[in-house]
């Protein structure tokens, strides 16, 4: 028997049972489609966050109390909370050791903020940040009109601030924000300055800010219970690790850290950032893998199944072709055949 006639029986056979050929096919479709969905998904997830933090700025890294990505659940929170605040004054001693570096600032956050203009408002998503002038370099937040904060408006806690793009179209539709007065909080602050649109990140928009002296922030929300965040920018990438070294250690002095103890800080790159979140998302995709592979072998049993039954049910036909003289192997290979057209069937539409 030619292998054309046996395919070409397997077609007649599989026709015949229309609706037990499209069950099996489609819990393989099921099995493939599930592991190609949730893989693709993955990879979409890590793509966009690599594009996100490709988009931050470079050679730059944090150094802050709380690391940047928490694992172990609602509590996790609790190991770090008894780590000393990063105070201004720690930073300003920083700062002066660390001679190195391209640009050294400071930063606090604030968010849920609503900022009122006249009688418009934006909506309580605002995020306020209070920073020293170098730390617009470090996060390379350009000024687009007007001026940056500068040194002065740190030093006599100055009542100005600068917009991102959101909240100027919100405000000011055909009018010129600067020398503008807003309230942010209930607070009067004039607007020296508007900054350039960022790009989203991680689909977020990065222009609902408002940007002031870190002092003034801290006349506003209070020193206390409040850690500053610490940003860098080394001069290149060639140097970026030593700065790095260098920090950890003019950190641990300052902050009075004995030898062999852990730091009280925590400093986070770019790098770092992507690192952790693979060591997440390994865990993540073996299991979405797993799951997956379930499914398709869930599929091959039920391919099985299907085929134990049609054998069954065809007793008297396959009885029928050893008596007019069909080999065994030729009858096998039909139902091979039958199984094969549904997998790769299957496999093809999944």
């Amino acid at each position: 028997m030619k292998t054309t006639e046996i395919f070409k029986m397997s077609f007649q056979s599989l026709r015949t049972n229309k609706l037990r050929t499209f069950l099996t096919v489609l819990g393989v479709v099921v099995g493939i489609f599930s592991i190609i969905v949730i893989m693709t998904i993955i990879t979409m997830l890590q793509n966009s966050i690599e594009s996100g933090l490709a988009s931050l700025a470079k050679n730059t890294f944090q150094i802050q109390k709380y690391p940047a990505i928490m694992t172990g659940g609602p509590g996790a929170r609790d190991k770090y909370r008894n780590r000393k605040d990063i105070t201004l004054d720690e930073f300003y001693q920083f700062k002066e050791k660390l001679n190195d570096a391209k640009f050294v600032g400071a930063e606090q956050w604030q968010y849920g903020i609503v900022v009122q203009y006249g009688n418009k408002e934006t909506n309580p998503n605002i995020q306020v940040a209070g920073m020293t002038e170098e730390a617009l370099e470090t996060n390379e937040m350009i000024t687009q009109f007007g001026r940056p904060i500068n040194k002065t408006d740190v030093q006599y806690t100055n009542n100005v601030c600068l917009l991102g793009k959101d909240i100027v179209d919100k405000l000011f539709l055909n009018i010129d924000p600067v020398g503008q007065v807003v309230r942010v909080a209930g607070r009067p602050l004039t607007v020296i300055g508007t900054l350039e649109p960022k790009q989203a990140l991680f689909g977020q928009s990065q222009d609902s800010y408002v940007i002031m002296p870190i002092s003034t922030f801290q006349t506003m929300y209070g020193k206390r219970s409040r850690s500053i965040n610490i940003t860098v920018m080394s001069n290149s990438q060639a140097d970026y690790n030593r700065v790095i070294e260098a920090s950890i250690g003019y950190m641990r002095t300052i902050r009075n850290v004995k030898p062999g103890e852990d730091n009280n800080f925590d400093i986070f790159s770019n790098e770092s950032i992507m690192g952790q979140i693979n060591n997440i998302n390994e865990p993540i995709k073996i299991g979405a893998l797993v799951i997956s592979l379930i499914a398709l072998l869930a599929a091959g049993v039920g391919i099985m199944n299907i085929m134990l039954v049609s054998v069954t049910e065809r007793t008297r036909e396959i009885g029928i072709r050893k008596a007019i003289g069909a080999r065994k192997s030729y009858i096998l290979i039909q139902f091979l055949s039958e199984a094969v057209i549904l997998s790769i069937f299957g496999g093809l539409i999944g």
